[in-house]
């Protein structure tokens, strides 16, 4: 890290590498989510490479499944990645712009169907990607409107500022 960064930059920094730790702890060793290693030769590789498959799947099924199942499949697949979203632009500045930042979340959720593809764990679904990327989405979205606002309250302190100092000079004369 660079010795200017600011505090604001270290501390997302170090949550981002929590974040990503916590991420791959539930993606591949929760067992409470069905993960864990498989016996080689006993799994069969399973994955998904068309589009809304799963997505339809839990949603026509979805009170035979339960709320839960479907709850973590869908809604959490898009949640685990708004942190994501919401932490790139603080740490990179490749990631400013909403295209830079939900890139890198599809990368990142690339590379994490295709580790649960090689290592069987879990499965490849291009519908985790979707979902993954649209939690990267609303964190961009999350994060310009937290600035957007941080940066309007800035705007009114300082023309607070400057119309006391109006006000305090014009007393003067």
């Amino acid at each position: 890290m660079i010795k200017d960064t600011s505090k604001t930059v270290k501390l997302c920094w170090a949550v981002f590498i929590i974040y990503i730790i916590g991420l791959s702890y539930f993606t591949f060793f929760a067992e409470a989510l069905g993960r864990g290693s498989i016996e080689a030769g006993t799994a069969v590789k399973r994955f998904n490479l068309i589009p809304f498959t799963e997505i339809r799947r839990f949603w026509v099924f979805r009170r035979e499944l339960g709320f839960r199942a479907c709850f973590l499949n869908l809604a959490g697949n898009v949640l685990c990645f708004i942190p994501c979203g919401a932490l790139l632009p603080v740490i990179s500045r490749r990631c400013k712009r909403a295209l830079g930042a939900v890139t890198v979340g599809l990368l990142i959720s690339f590379f994490i169907e295709c580790t649960q593809l090689i290592f069987r764990v879990g499965s490849f679904d291009v519908d985790d990607i979707l979902l993954n990327t649209i939690g990267a989405a609303l964190g961009f979205v999350l994060f310009r409107l937290i600035r957007s606002g941080r940066d309007k309250r800035r705007l009114k302190e300082r023309r607070k500022h400057v119309s006391i100092r109006k006000v305090s000079a014009d007393k003067k004369r």
